[in-house]
């Protein structure tokens, strides 16, 4: 199944022909086949008379993505306009109960398509996002970080964020992943560049860069493969 870049234009939900409704879209396709923007609006429930329940989960998903989901709080969410404190706690609740589960288990990621499959639910994204995927030594997941939201820089990305997270929870080894939303896979001049960069700070903190992977929609491209790691 392919992910498609899902908008919701709509004023409400009830607006929408009831086979676009993200609940029928799930039954139809189950959860791999709708968004996170969906996801998100089906644990909300519902919007008021002030805001549609697709702007909160939009507010709520750029929060995810700034701050990771595991460092969301009731009380982030709770200051979105809309929002009380009871879906604050139950969509909290969600994210962890969900944490909870995907790690519980090791996981490995011994090939590129399991990286992919990590990141891939942000390739209907409109900006570049920069991710750090944060693996033991036997590469099995640890955690996976988004570092920057915008184009991907030597300015924008620096070593010192992208291996924030790793030290803190001890990685021995991490895969970098952005998307392209133009679809293009093919790495930019400043891809290569702030791979070398960030293999070389990598060498001196001890984590082992494995792969820098640059993914669309429904595709990706890795520069281990490739050949692409200098």
């Amino acid at each position: 199944m392919k992910y498609e870049t899902r908008t919701i234009d709509f004023k409400s939900i009830k607006e929408m022909p009831s086979e676009e409704r993200p609940r029928e879209r799930l039954i139809a396709s189950g959860p791999l086949g709708i968004s996170d923007l969906e996801l998100l609006c089906l644990i909300i429930g519902s919007g008021n008379k002030n805001r549609p329940v697709q702007d909160i989960a939009q507010d709520i998903l750029y929060l995810m993505n700034s701050k990771g989901s595991c460092g969301v709080s009731t009380e982030d969410i709770s200051s979105i306009p809309g929002v009380g404190k009871a879906n604050a706690s139950r969509i909290c609740a969600a994210l962890e109960i969900g944490r909870r589960f995907s790690f519980f288990k090791p996981r490995p990621c011994k090939e590129p398509k399991n990286i992919f499959d990590l990141v891939r639910h942000y390739g209907d994204r409109q900006q570049e996002h920069f991710i750090t995927v944060m693996l033991n030594g036997a590469h099995e997941l640890m955690g996976v970080s988004v570092v920057t939201v915008g184009l991907v820089n030597r300015t924008l990305v620096h070593p010192r964020e992208v291996f924030a997270e790793p030290l803190k929870l001890r990685a021995t080894a991490i895969v970098l992943a952005h998307n392209h939303p133009s679809g293009n896979l093919e790495p930019s001049p400043d891809d290569l560049e702030v791979t070398l960069r960030i293999r070389k700070a990598g060498l001196l903190l001890g984590i082992e860069v494995l792969d820098h992977i640059i993914f669309s929609l429904d595709d990706y491209k890795s520069m281990m493969e490739s050949g692409e790691m200098l």
